[in-house]
């Protein structure tokens, strides 16, 4: 059984157990989280939503917060002299998904 949930402008196939990184939730480490744009659900036959599944949510706990790896932002023009070096890390929540309630 999985489900395809939508949250910080991406998607995610997801199923019972999986731990996965989303966009930054603001939820603190231990609190349970629901994810109510569940696309689409599949438990033998694929139920697709319109756009979402009508009373389908996706039951999840969050393990903590954390930042990804560091990219670097190196802007450039030729002959001009001009170059500009950033660096950015993305903030995300770890969640532990404990439950597709279809």
């Amino acid at each position: 059984m999985y489900a395809i949930i939508a949250t910080g402008g991406k998607q995610y196939k997801v199923s019972e157990g999986d731990i996965i990184r989303v966009e930054k939730l603001g939820v603190e480490a231990g609190s349970a989280f629901t994810f109510d744009q569940v696309l689409a659900v599949n438990n033998g036959e694929l139920v697709v939503g319109e756009p979402t599944v009508a009373g389908a949510s996706v039951s999840a706990t969050v393990i903590g917060d954390g930042k990804a790896k560091k990219i670097i932002v190196y802007k450039y023009k030729r002959k001009t002299g001009y170059h500009k070096k950033n660096g950015h890390r993305q903030s995300y929540t770890e969640v532990k998904i404990e439950k597709i309630n279809a």
